[in-house]
């Protein structure tokens, strides 16, 4: 009866402001501020983080932590101004709570001119939501391949004993086949992670999986600082043209901003969040830029795509990228998540309820295909995942918050001219990153790709 008496609605169903006290305090359990904070943490670690060491060989010694540092500020800053327009915003139209692409609907609607094509900004920003979430999912699967085939072919000879020899570390010694074949291993695992009807079931193993990962982290931190070779003999700044393959890495590994408004939405106290987006990302932040030049700092030029990679042929370092890899499978359910929701709802409102069971497993197969067929693709670990991040990331982390507070606050008098300069160097840095970033990384894969075509077919031509 108390809900009954509580909600409202005016216009187009919108729930009034006391339904919004109601559901967010009194009707449901929310998240606690550690809750939300572990949230936070583990929506932005991933493979990106192993990635950073390779992106700080591409920028420099110097340049490289400067840069993260000045991109983790300028991130945070721009998940501050999406959860501020949001909030703006669910109360001007009286909505319990908004997402990014409702957001930008509505900042348009603040536009006389962009009012009619409002619904195109929740629609842009849902694309690009699915692009670098599925971009994930392709990740993930060129990630576990080459983790996975590393272990395999060095089985036979893994010891116990972790000798450092400043290469590549794992000595390939029994040769397997393709690591694209391995992607198409787990394909089927993955389509059946994917047919999960709940999060719910899989939080026991998401526990689990974090636990994991955060022990092998622990490990990867302790080889790579007890092996750092001195003198330390390492550029200080890098070469110019791969700074924008530096940036894709980065804005990949910073993309956290998908996760922060339905962490938001979802605190006990949502007037508690921006402390919690402080104090994670600050630890974020530490991390990516201790781990990239730490790692940088211990393998030199021989880093490689992931840092796992580098780690030496021991059982003991073996089994970390096998529990990292097995986060990483886990993972993959979360992120397949969010454009599951957004892309299979629609097509299940035109089916039938007889088949709406057999469709939407149907659509998922389809989508977990889509995103290995990619990764067979362009099975190259960095230039998959500094592509991903300069296509979508820049747009989702860099572009779309200044533009939306420009959309949300222009008629209001809320915004001083430094204010407007300030958000329209966000875009423009983040648009050059994503132009800049994207052209190099496609040349790059194209680059790779013809030099493995030469080396395939050299023999034939020699004979």
């Amino acid at each position: 009866m108390m809900a009954t008496s509580d909600v409202d609605t005016r216009g187009e169903g919108r729930p009034t402001r006391p339904q919004r006290t109601y559901e967010r305090i009194g009707g449901r359990e929310g998240t606690s501020f550690c809750q939300t904070l572990i949230h936070l943490l583990k929506g932005n670690i991933g493979t990106g983080l192993l990635g950073l060491p390779l992106a700080v060989k591409n920028a420099g010694l110097v340049l490289g932590p400067i840069s993260l540092l000045c991109m983790g500020v300028i991130a945070v800053h721009c998940m501050r101004l999406l959860v501020k327009c949001s909030h703006h915003l669910s109360a001007k139209m009286d909505r319990p709570s908004l997402s990014y692409g409702e957001a930008m609907e509505y900042g348009m609607e603040n536009v006389s001119w962009l009012r009619r094509h409002s619904q195109w900004g929740k629609h842009t920003v849902n694309l690009f939501l699915i692009i670098t979430q599925l971009g994930f999912c392709c990740v993930y699967f060129v990630f576990l391949s080459d983790n996975i085939k590393q272990v395999v072919e060095a089985a036979n000879t893994t010891t116990f004993s972790c000798q450092m020899n400043y290469t590549n570390q794992t000595q390939v010694l029994v040769p397997s086949f393709d690591s694209r074949l391995y992607m198409l291993c787990f394909l089927p695992p993955i389509i059946l992670l994917v047919f999960t009807p709940d999060l719910r079931y899989l939080a026991p193993l998401s526990l689990v999986a974090n636990l994991m990962m955060t022990a092998s982290l622990v490990l990867i931190y302790f080889y790579s600082l007890t092996n750092i070779k001195y003198p330390i003999d390492l550029p200080k700044v890098g070469r110019a043209k791969d700074y924008p393959l530096f940036f894709g890495t980065a804005i990949f590994a910073f993309e956290g901003i998908g996760v922060v408004l339905p962490l938001e939405n979802k605190m006990e106290r949502p007037q508690g969040f921006i402390p919690v987006l402080y104090l994670g990302m600050g630890i974020v932040t530490f991390l990516y830029i201790s781990l990239g030049t730490i790692g940088y700092m211990c393998f030199g030029e021989h880093i490689g795509g992931s840092i796992t990679l580098n780690l030496p042929n021991c059982w003991t370092y073996q089994v970390v990228k096998l529990l990292y890899c097995f986060g990483i499978f886990i993972t993959f359910a979360l992120q397949f998540y969010v454009p599951a929701e957004i892309l299979i709802p629609p097509v299940m409102e035109r089916v039938s309820q007889r088949w709406k069971t057999p469709v939407n497993l149907l659509l998922r197969s389809v989508m977990v295909v889509f995103t290995c067929a990619l990764a067979v693709l362009i099975p190259e670990l960095d230039l998959v995942i500094s592509l991903v991040g300069s296509v979508s990331s820049s747009f989702l982390a860099l572009i779309f918050p200044p533009i939306l507070e420009l959309l949300t606050f222009h008629t209001e008098g809320a915004l001083s001219p430094p204010v407007t300069a300030k958000n329209v160097a966000i875009s423009l840095i983040g648009l050059i990153g994503f132009l800049a970033g994207t052209y190099i990384a496609v040349e790059q894969i194209v680059a790779r790709n013809a030099l493995k075509h030469v080396e395939t077919f050299s023999p034939f031509s020699v004979q």
